[in-house]
């Protein structure tokens, strides 16, 4: 993501706000996410009312459908959060996946075929896709075959998100001339989520809820509901002064002269992520301008407010 370049000097009042970890804990689970480990078998829909029943919470959202029979990461947010983890749709995906080939062929023919499936690549979403069957252009950006035992091929697979893999595996079998299909699926990567990001069960996350209502016990739920702010990690940072904050919770754009800092790789056009000095996540928007000409500039609006998701009157007032 870069560093972050400071644009002027701002200190927080604690009053207001909190560090996203030192929530209380009914407003940690409330503006949480979990990095689940869904099973095969069950729709992510299902799955949403499963965390729903075990947090008894009212709202649970998942973000970046999983097919029932593909297993792996699917993030989830509980309550206001559901509004974050939207942010995941557009992050990048990783996938393993098992191919299997429609006939016998050379291995080295598909090694050959595979490193040409890199970089751009075209696609037509599959018959069953909740999307219009558009041609679409999606970026591969690494394709690795572990190994290849028969018609059985395993490989690992980073991605733009949007990108179908069961798409990617037919059209494999078609450059290959033997045709092909995805045989099983499961996602390892979404955005900053993956299987080493503290990825939990359904029953881990019954344990830790048991725990903190029997035993009053909160570590573990603190431990497997992450802060909201988890689903813009992927994103670049703008970190605004708490006079901006409150503006920006209304809709405001964001103004030069309320920025403290941010990572100096944005460029214009870029969705970044809109923070407190606490690390409180504030919005999204759009960059109007490059850090390089914003870090130059002493005036202007630089960045367009596109999805708020910090309750307004959180933070004072302090503009008109």
């Amino acid at each position: 993501m870069g560093k972050l370049i400071i644009k002027s000097e701002s200190e927080t009042d604690p009053s207001y706000g909190n560090d996203p970890y030192s929530r209380p804990i009914e407003e940690h689970i409330s503006k949480g996410i979990i990095n689940l480990d869904k099973p095969s078998g069950p729709t992510s829909h299902e799955i949403d009312s499963w965390v729903k029943h075990i947090l008894n919470v009212e709202k649970a959202g998942h973000g970046g459908t999983l097919d029932p029979k593909v297993t792996g990461i699917l993030p989830i947010g509980m309550e206001s959060s559901t509004r974050v983890i939207q942010l995941l749709l557009s992050a990048p995906k990783e996938y393993v996946c098992l191919m299997r080939l429609h006939d016998d062929i050379d291995d080295e023919i598909v090694r050959t075929i595979f490193k040409k499936f890199h970089g751009k690549i075209f696609q037509i979403p599959p018959l069953n896709s909740a999307v219009k069957r558009n041609l679409r252009v999606r970026t591969i950006y690494y394709a690795t075959i572990y190994e290849i035992i028969g018609r059985d091929v395993l490989f690992r697979i980073g991605c733009e998100a949007g990108t179908y893999v069961r798409t990617f595996c037919r059209d494999i079998g078609e450059a290959i001339g033997c045709g092909a299909h995805m045989a099983e699926l499961r996602r390892t990567k979404v955005g900053s989520f993956t299987e080493k990001t503290d990825l939990i069960t359904l029953q881990n996350l019954t344990d830790a809820y048991y725990y903190w209502e029997e035993e009053n016990e909160e570590s573990l739920l603190r431990k497997y509901v992450m802060p909201m702010e988890r689903a813009a990690d992927h994103l670049s940072k703008v970190i605004i002064k708490d006079s901006a904050v409150d503006a920006i919770c209304h809709g405001a754009n964001l103004a030069i002269g309320g920025i403290v800092s941010l990572f100096e790789n944005i460029k214009k056009g870029d969705i970044v992520a809109i923070e407190t000095i606490k690390g409180e996540l504030v919005a999204s928007a759009e960059a109007l301008s490059s850090a390089d000409e914003i870090i130059a500039d002493d005036s202007g609006l630089v960045f367009d407010t596109k999805k708020v998701f910090m309750d307004c009157n959180t933070y004072p007032m302090m503009w008109k």
